[in-house]
């Protein structure tokens, strides 16, 4: 395939688009991403160093999305299978890497699993689950006034790991380890820094998840049990079922996006709330407004970046994307488009079209996981708001995770008054 020739880029240009990676980034990267989106024409910048496109505009960021023409996945499918590590190889299976049919053919399996009554069958176990974290979290001193609360501990991971292992039909006994094999899998989906330590520990916990899950498929075929697994190992397609790595793999992929969206957006959720107490108050007026999880995912955007490269050529305004090059779609950017959202870095639950937010991607791609996010989010935050009205976060500047695509603070501390 011939490219097109392009001339270098500025050194501004190279010196922008670096900057979104450097460590630093990571608690306010939004700043930067304005930086690009000011050197960009139709929200879309041109890198021919990368033979790639930056994508910081919502229309072109969904226009990619939606578009057929963009594979997720290829440079995964680019990796020779002798030299694919134990964590790229249960990476290999997750439909997140396929296109055109076998992306339909896994989505729909696992989609005929996760059904929208299943979903909200779960509302009265967060609702139960909630009610215990925060139960627990609220402890007081000998004067009376509650301590400080480590949320991220007490309720960010547990709640959203315990709801999708319940879920899945996972025993509870096991949340410490399953917790842990979400962190590394969202480590090796997230871009953090890949040392080789990190790498090796992320190959181990894949080993140790491909004997957990080993003969699964099969033992519950045999034997049923209730939960997500036995409805994903039972689901049929034309008399097609989910192989066992298919099965490993994708119930890998729900137990980490079930548990890293949440986790994050409830961090990341507060922390944005302390920064907008007009907006605290609002929410606790009504703590039940239903543009709150939308306006939440919107402007903290859990996950910040996705990619996809081009099978095919692309019309993107008057722009052309030819076929072989890449494109960084900065969801997180879009999300903030000033075109789309007036005023876009404040909460507004009244935003009219708050709810077309990227957060979820979109396309074929779309999150499969998206209502139920949408749940935890809604009975997290009206009961945070309704219970603790006096919430007052303690920690205005909390160290982050060193993942910038599936962003959240390592820790927050509140004060849940």
């Amino acid at each position: 395939m011939t490219l097109p020739v392009h001339a270098a880029s500025s050194p501004d240009v190279l010196s922008a688009v670096n900057a979104l990676w450097e460590p630093s980034a990571i608690p306010d990267p939004y700043g930067r991403y304005e930086a690009v989106r000011g050197l960009s024409r139709d929200g879309l910048l041109f890198l021919p160093e990368w033979n790639a496109w930056f994508a910081t505009g919502y229309a072109a960021n969904s226009a990619v999305l939606r578009s057929p023409a963009a594979l997720s996945g290829q440079w995964l499918a680019g990796v020779p299978q002798g030299a694919v590590s134990d964590g790229m190889q249960l990476l290999r299976h997750m439909m997140l890497w396929h296109n055109g049919l076998p992306h339909a053919r896994l989505r729909g399996l696992v989609q005929k699993a996760f059904t929208p009554r299943v979903v909200e069958e779960q509302r009265d176990l967060v609702r139960s689950l909630l009610a215990d974290l925060l139960r627990d979290a609220q402890k007081r001193d000998s004067a009376g006034e509650t301590e400080e609360v480590e949320i991220v501990a007490a309720l960010a991971h547990p709640l959203p790991a315990r709801v999708i292992m319940k879920m899945l039909g996972l025993q509870g006994g096991d949340e410490e380890k399953f917790l842990r094999w979400s962190g590394s899998v969202a480590e090796l989906l997230g871009g953090a820094d890949q040392s080789p330590a990190l790498l090796a520990r992320i190959d181990a916990d894949a080993r140790e998840m491909r004997s957990f899950f080993r003969d699964l498929a099969d033992e519950l075929r045999l034997h049923p049990q209730p939960g997500l697994l036995s409805a994903l190992a039972a689901a049929q397609d034309g008399g097609q079922q989910l192989s066992g790595d298919e099965l490993l793999s994708n119930a890998v992929l729900l137990l980490t996006a079930g548990h890293e969206t949440t986790s994050n957006l409830i961090p990341g959720g507060l922390l944005e709330l302390s920064r907008q107490p007009g907006a605290w108050a609002a929410l606790v007026h009504d703590p039940r407004h239903p543009g709150v999880a939308d306006e939440l995912l919107r402007v903290v955007a859990p996950v910040q970046f996705d990619g996809r490269q081009l099978g095919a050529d692309l019309q993107v305004g008057d722009q052309t994307l030819k076929a072989g090059q890449g494109v960084q779609l900065i969801l997180a950017a879009a999300n903030r488009d000033p075109q789309v959202f007036a005023d876009p870095a404040c909460l507004d639950w009244d935003r009219p079209g708050s709810s077309r937010h990227l957060a979820f991607a979109a396309g074929p791609h779309y999150c499969l996981g998206a209502s139920l996010a949408r749940l935890e989010i809604t009975e997290v935050f009206a009961a945070l708001a309704g219970r603790f009205p006096n919430l007052k976060v303690t920690q205005p500047h909390p160290p982050y995770k060193p993942n910038p695509v599936l962003r959240g603070p390592q820790e927050l501390h509140v004060r849940l008054g």
